[in-house]
C-alpha cells in the first residue's frame, strides 16, 4: 500500500484529517483503524453511550493502574476502537473550553494556538443548528445541537443555580464562560454526530481515500530520521503502508504515545527497561498525561419523573416509540443535560470546577448502571488539574496494553478543588427549586462532612471524565514531543494530531477541542505541501 499521507487512527482527529486532506483530488490518503465499521446501533442512539463504556469490541478495554488517587482501584478507562474512535462512544457533550485555555497554550510559546487563532477552526468544523454568529459556525461537517427534551428536574436544577447566584447561560459556548446552562450535543437529528458520520462518511465516496479497518499498527517505519511508512497487522498478516509525504499519528492520548514508544521513540531509560531498541530519544513521549476526575453526589427524588423509572418496562417501550416517531425523549440524552461552571478556589481567576447534572441516579455513583429508585446525580471535576501521569509501553508487544496512570489528586490544589466542588453540589441541591424534590443524600451521605472525609469519598468512588490528553504535548521545552506545527521534534515527515498534543488539558470536555486541533492540523499540512510544491524546479522555473 502507498499513499501521500498515512493516517494512524480513524477517531475524532483522524476522520477530520481524512476528509480535509482528500478535498484535494490529487492527494492520496490511507486511513488505518484498529477497530471495525460503526454499525452497532448503540453508537447512533445518543443514550447508547451507557452501553459502550466497556464494550468488548467497540473499546480497547483499558483500565488505569491502581493508584492512591483512586484508593488503589484499577478504574475503567474507555477509549473508542471503531470508526469515529471515542467520538463514537462518548457522552456527546459539545463544549469548547475557556478562551484562557488556548491563550495559555500560546503563552507557552505555541504560535497560532491562542483563542483568536483557533476560534475560526471551531467555527469551520461546526454545523450549529442555530444561526451563525461571532461564536458559532454554520455549514461545517459537525452537527451541534441543543437538547431536544428538557425534563422538569433539569429545569429545576437551572432554577436552583439561579437561586444561589449563578447566571443562566442560554448558549454555554458563548462568552464569557461560567454560570449554569443546558448542555449541547454532537447530534444531528436523532442520531449521534460522530466524526465517522459527519467527516469520514462523505469523504469515503472519494477515490483518493482508502480506509483500512481492523488493522492494528505495530510501529512507524523510519529511514534514519525520516518517517517513511507504517507496519500494521490485519487478519494475522503483517503488512506495510508507505507514505510519500507524511505519516500522521492520530491514535489518541493513549495509543499515540504507545505507538511512538513501540517504534523506538521515547525516553531511553523507559524503552531499554521494557526491551524496545531506542531509535530516537524523546523523553516526553507518554509523560504529562492529564485527565479530569469526577466524584458524584446523588439524591432520591419524588414528585417528578427521572430516567430511573423511564428506563424500565412499559415506560421504556414508550420512550423507544417516542424516539422512533419524534426523535425526542430519553434516548436523545447525553451524559449530562445541564452543567454549572463555578469558582471554588479563591486564587482562580475564572471558573475552576465543572458540575454536571443528570436526571437520574447510578449504582455506586458510577455512570453505566441506573439505581432501582428515582434519583438525581451531580458530579464535580476540576477544570484545570495540576496532577500529571503517564502512558508507558509494558513490552515490545503491540497487543499488550500500555500502563495508564493519570495520578489523579496527586496535587494538593486538585484535592482542594474536588472537595470544594462536592460542597458546591450540596449547596445547589439545598436551593428551594431542587430541595422540594430531593430526599436525604444517598451518596456519599450526610455523615460524610469533613474535608478529609469528602476527599476519601472522592478517592473511593471517583472516576475518569474520559478526557485523556497531553501525552505528546506541543511546545519547545525538554518534555515537548511536537512543535507548534505538530511535527515530532527531531524527526522528519511525522506529525501527531490528536488530543495528546494539548500542552495542558482544556477546562471542559475535550472532543470539540480535538476536532479543532485536527482542523488546524489539516491546514498546517496543506501549507507544508504548498511550500514544498513551490520549491520544486518546475515551480521555480515558472
Amino acid at each position: 500500500m502507498k499513499a501521500d499521507y498515512v493516517i494512524i487512527g480513524a477517531g475524532s482527529a483522524g476522520c477530520v484529517l481524512a476528509n480535509r486532506l482528500t478535498e484535494d483530488p490529487a492527494t492520496r490518503v490511507l486511513l488505518i483503524e484498529a477497530g471495525g465499521r460503526d454499525w452497532n446501533p448503540y453508537i447512533h442512539i445518543p443514550a447508547g453511550f451507557m452501553k459502550m463504556l466497556d464494550h468488548p469490541t467497540l473499546t480497547w478495554g483499558y483500565h488505569a493502574e491502581p493508584d492512591p488517587g483512586t484508593a488503589g482501584r484499577a478504574i475503567l478507562y474507555p477509549r473508542g476502537r471503531v470508526l469515529g474512535g471515542s467520538s463514537s462512544i462518548n457522552g456527546l457533550i459539545y463544549v469548547r473550553g475557556q478562551p484562557e485555555d488556548f491563550d495559555h497554550w500560546a503563552q507557552l510559546g505555541n504560535r497560532g494556538w491562542g483563542w483568536d487563532d483557533i476560534l475560526p477552526f471551531f467555527k469551520k468544523a461546526e454545523n450549529w443548528e442555530g444561526e451563525a454568529n461571532e461564536w458559532r459556525g454554520k455549514g461545517g461537517p459537525l452537527f451541534t445541537s441543543r437538547m431536544t427534551d428538557i425534563p422538569p428536574l433539569c429545569r429545576a436544577a437551572i432554577e436552583a443555580g439561579q437561586q444561589i447566584g449563578l447566571e443562566y447561560r442560554d448558549d454555554v459556548n458563548s462568552l464569557p464562560h461560567g454560570g449554569i446552562g443546558y448542555c449541547q450535543q454532537t447530534r444531528g437529528g436523532r442520531r449521534r454526530g460522530s466524526t465517522a458520520r459527519t467527516y469520514l462518511r462523505p469523504a469515503m465516496k472519494r477515490p483518493n481515500l482508502e480506509v483500512v479497518t481492523k488493522a492494528q499498527v505495530n510501529r512507524i517505519l523510519f529511514d534514519g530520521a525520516r518517517a517513511v511508512g507504517v507496519e500494521f497487522e490485519r487478519g494475522g498478516a503483517v503488512q506495510r503502508a508507505d507514505a510519500e509525504r507524511e505519516v500522521i499519528l492520530s491514535a489518541g492520548a493513549v495509543n499515540s504515545p504507545h505507538i511512538l514508544q513501540l517504534s523506538g521513540v521515547g525516553a531511553p531509560e523507559h524503552l531499554s527497561r521494557v526491551g524496545i531498541p531506542v531509535h530516537h530519544a524523546l523523553p516526553g513521549v507518554g509523560q504529562n498525561l492529564q485527565d479530569h476526575y469526577i466524584a458524584r453526589i446523588s439524591y432520591p427524588v419524588s414528585g417528578t419523573p427521572t430516567i430511573n423509572e423511564r428506563s424500565r418496562g412499559a415506560a421504556l417501550a414508550g420512550e423507544i416509540l417516542r424516539y422512533l416517531v419524534t426523535g425526542k425523549g430519553m434516548l436523545t440524552y447525553s451524559a449530562s443535560l445541564a452543567a454549572a461552571s463555578v469558582k471554588v478556589l479563591e486564587e482562580s481567576a475564572t471558573p475552576d470546577v465543572q458540575c454536571s447534572i443528570a436526571p437520574g441516579s447510578f449504582k455506586d455513583g458510577q455512570i453505566g448502571e441506573l439505581d432501582d429508585f428515582p434519583g438525581i446525580t451531580a458530579g464535580a471535576w476540576q477544570m484545570r488539574p495540576l496532577s500529571r501521569g503517564y502512558v508507558e509501553a509494558k513490552s515490545p508487544n503491540p497487543a499488550e496494553a500500555p500502563a495508564i496512570n493519570p495520578r489523579y489528586l496527586s496535587e494538593q490544589t486538585d484535592r482542594r478543588a474536588i472537595v470544594g466542588g462536592l460542597r458546591f453540589i450540596r449547596r445547589l441541591f439545598a436551593a428551594p427549586a431542587l430541595a422540594k424534590y430531593c430526599g436525604a443524600e444517598i451518596l456519599p451521605g450526610a455523615q460524610v462532612e469533613s474535608d478529609d472525609e469528602l476527599l476519601d469519598y472522592a478517592r473511593q468512588k471517583g472516576s475518569t471524565v474520559y478526557h485523556a490528553t497531553c501525552t505528546c504535548k506541543m511546545g519547545s521545552d525538554q518534555m515537548a514531543v511536537v512543535d507548534d506545527q505538530l511535527r515530532v521534534h527531531g524527526l522528519e515527515r511525522l506529525r501527531v494530531i490528536d488530543a495528546s498534543v494539548m500542552p495542558t488539558v482544556t477546562s471542559t470536555n475535550t472532543n470539540a477541542p480535538t476536532i479543532m486541533i485536527a482542523e488546524r492540523g489539516a491546514e498546517l499540512i496543506r501549507s507544508t505541501a504548498r511550500d514544498r510544491a513551490a520549491r520544486t524546479p518546475a515551480a521555480q522555473a515558472a
